[in-house]
């Protein structure tokens, strides 16, 4: 939900805990919150929140991101793999999933923000939430940082606007 207030500080102090929860349920219940949810046998292993760009306020208060806007696109704001799930490829696949979703769905590309790792040790879970390079480049997506932002911007296009 972090993504979906537009400002931090007393903004997000209060919708913490319970409201969040409550609107994120109404968000899947009127279809405003994607994402995908990866299995092993019938275990949850992962899942990945995405969206169309618009539906994250907080991306446009970002300055490392101002003026990376491209029109049609959806985002991939946040990941979560357990600890003993990482590096088994439960992240790309789930990636994967949200690319043919947003495809399917007219966007005109996806993009993520992933951390970039300052060492060669994996990154904490409370860091890597927006994932990490590699899972971007694995699924095809090109480093499209250059373009302005100061934080990287992954992208995968469908078509160009």
């Amino acid at each position: 939900m972090h993504w979906r207030v537009p400002h931090g500080g007393a903004q997000w102090k209060a919708v913490q805990g319970e409201p969040n929860r409550q609107a994120f349920l109404a968000g899947i219940r009127h279809g405003t919150v994607h994402g995908a949810v990866a299995f092993r046998a019938s275990s949850p292993v992962g899942w990945v929140c995405y969206g169309p760009r618009t539906e994250f306020p907080r991306l446009l208060t970002v300055r490392a991101l101002r003026g990376t806007e491209q029109a049609g696109a959806w985002s991939v704001v946040c990941f979560y793999i357990p600890t003993r799930e990482r590096g088994t490829g439960v992240a790309t696949a789930l990636l994967e999933a949200a690319k043919r979703f947003t495809r399917d769905s007219g966007a005109t590309c996806l993009e993520g923000y992933p951390t970039v790792p300052q060492t060669v040790s994996p990154i904490p879970a409370a860091f890597a939430w927006t994932g990490v390079p590699a899972i971007f480049e694995r699924a095809g997506f090109q480093d499209e940082s250059g373009l302005g932002a100061s934080r990287p911007i992954f992208r995968v296009w469908f078509r160009r606007p």
